[in-house]
């Protein structure tokens, strides 16, 4: 049973002995002093309960119709992304096996490229298997260290961050949370603070302390005004940058979600935006 049918489930049965509850009761504070009614008011709740028993096995049928579209959205997902894994590991295996053999810098150089571009299918192809999933299943929380993760989001950013900077400085702590949300948090803000740097050798400090993580940026200083809006659904700061404004927006989502609290510090040097991690620690 996914996520979304229990959760209806459980709301339905919940509604329902709340109206039990207020009938009994209500009637039990009319009847309680007449014997002969009490017997009948016994056999109605009999009825009553007989007739909620009804109600769920004639409903089960309807409650599988609702939600069979997300059944079969969600398994036809789980085949095309079985199915596109194939493909690309294909692309990988042959990349490496002519890089082995290849000597001129141009082609090792596309090959580099193909390498990068499968990588970057899968990685799309993974982002769209966890929204959808987000929209019809629970997802489930994950133990894992910061730093690996850390690692791994700026890797994405290699061949796109020119001559910027990237000093890291984290204490390898462990997280529980959901493990693809939380990567796309740090993709995001890493990419925001990447392409908001529009100084020449600028830099982006990424450091935790006392259980916050810190990424900061040098470039422009955030508007004042525009801090209460930062964080709404496609606000851009600069229209310029290409994007739809959503960045931030999944961000605050999900640090609302997992009880992480969100920050962000200003002066003429830079932007620091500031997590604290001490609700999803793993200790």
């Amino acid at each position: 049973m996914n996520y979304k049918r229990k959760t209806f489930l459980i709301s339905l049965f919940i509604i329902l002995s709340f109206i039990i509850v207020f009938i009994i009761f209500t009637q039990y504070l009319i009847l309680h002093n007449n014997y002969l009614r009490i017997n009948l008011f016994l056999s109605f709740t009999l009825l009553f309960v007989i007739a909620l028993l009804f109600f769920y096995i004639l409903s089960k049928p309807l409650l599988n119709q609702l939600f069979k579209s997300d059944d079969n959205l969600q398994k036809n997902i789980q085949q095309t992304l079985h199915e596109i894994n194939i493909p690309i590991a294909t692309i990988k295996m042959n990349t490496q096996m002519l890089e082995k053999n290849l000597k001129d810098e141009k082609n090792l150089l596309r090959l580099k490229r193909i390498a990068l571009a499968s990588n970057n299918l899968l990685e799309l192809y993974e982002n769209m298997e966890y929204k959808i999933k987000k929209e019809i299943d629970k997802i489930e929380n994950s133990v894992f260290y910061l730093n690996d993760i850390l690692q791994k989001s700026i890797k994405k950013f290699e061949d796109t961050k020119n001559d910027i900077k990237i000093m890291i400085n984290v204490e390898n702590i462990k997280l529980n949370c959901d493990l693809k949300g939380f990567e796309i948090v740090l993709d995001n803000l890493i990419s925001n603070a990447i392409k908001y740097n529009n100084i020449k050798n600028g830099i982006v400090s990424i450091k935790t302390k006392n259980n916050n993580l810190y990424i900061y940026n040098t470039g422009k200083e955030i508007d004042t005004k525009n801090l209460f809006i930062i964080f709404d659904k496609y606000y851009q700061e600069n229209s310029i940058y290409k994007g739809f404004g959503l960045g931030l927006y999944i961000v605050k989502e999900f640090c609302d979600k997992h009880k992480i609290i969100i920050k962000i510090k200003t002066n003429t040097e830079g932007n620091t935006f500031i997590l604290n991690l001490k609700n999803i620690y793993y200790s």
